[in-house]
């Protein structure tokens, strides 16, 4: 055989070998687990079929952490990705301070989740939170404001965080696929007389539809997973009102012992991920192909 057809594999077999052993064997035992009869103290027994996806799915909070997940997901992409995206468009201009501005931006996504979670839920505070601080001495208010009066609140904060927190990796991503355009796509298309919509529609946005495609699909999987905002701020509370998928799965394993539904819930998150990012995957392959 010649040397060089095998080579390449030679390559790439430490990596395959790592995707084996620390994503794909790990898969195939949770999907094992799900079938499987598991003891309060973990103990694994014999197959029971799919009882474990039964009594996930008819868990009293699996219809409102399934809604609660589908919002979380839906606001902290979308909304970060429309603001990430004008911000990339700000910071690809020249202006003084424009570096300093781009070194403050990466801070929220490099600060750990738990210390941000932690820090928002002090500014929040109805006691002695930042927030009602400042409002007050600027005379915006009367009166403390009591920031976290229901549980729909709650998780509108809970959003706003995470929200907070992604919007400079959507910045990121863009601004790099900004930075390769090429200057004389717009100077042709000034010449021809485009304005900035234009432009905006018919260079920008197509030459940037990788790095947007990138970001949304990394940000969908990193969302969904998310764990220690929906943790640090709410706990899921109260009665699991502000859970996500991930944070319930979580209590449902180690505070309720409910070992066989929380893995067959953990199956039913990776498969909902799947179908997302394919389905989106799918839709931009046809854009492309049409285009």
């Amino acid at each position: 055989m010649n040397r060089t057809k095998w080579e390449p594999y030679v390559w790439l077999l430490p990596s395959i070998i790592l995707v084996a052993v620390f994503v794909i064997f790990p898969i195939l035992i949770v999907f094992r687990l799900s079938f499987s009869e598991i003891s309060k103290s973990g103990v694994i027994g014999g197959f029971i079929g799919f009882q474990n996806y039964v009594d996930a799915i008819n868990l009293p909070a699996f219809t409102t952490v399934m809604k609660n997940t589908f919002w979380w997901v839906v606001s902290v992409v979308g909304l970060s990705t429309v603001i990430g995206f004008i911000i990339a468009l700000v910071l690809n201009q020249a202006f003084p301070g424009r570096k300093i501005a781009r070194s403050i931006l990466i801070l929220p996504w490099a600060t750990s989740l738990v210390i941000q979670a932690s820090v928002w839920n002090y500014i929040i505070k109805y006691e002695y939170g930042n927030l009602n601080n400042i409002l007050l001495n600027l005379g915006i208010i009367s009166r403390a404001i009591n920031w976290r009066s229901s549980y729909q609140i709650e998780f509108v904060w809970e959003c706003f965080v995470g929200i907070f927190v992604t919007i400079p990796f959507v910045t990121f991503c863009v601004l790099s696929g900004l930075q390769s355009i090429d200057p004389s796509l717009y100077e042709a298309a000034t010449v021809d007389g485009a304005g900035f919509w234009s432009k905006l529609k018919n260079v920008t946005l197509p030459l940037v539809k990788p790095s947007l495609t990138v970001s949304t699909v990394l940000n969908i999987i990193y969302v969904f997973n998310s764990f220690p905002i929906v943790y640090t701020m709410t706990k899921g509370a109260p009665a699991n009102k502000t859970d996500t998928m991930i944070t319930y799965l979580y209590m449902l394993s180690f505070y309720e012992r409910k070992k066989g539904p929380a893995t067959a819930l953990s199956v039913i998150g990776f498969l909902i991920l799947c179908v997302c990012a394919s389905v989106y995957m799918i839709g931009v392959m046809r854009n492309e192909e049409a285009a």
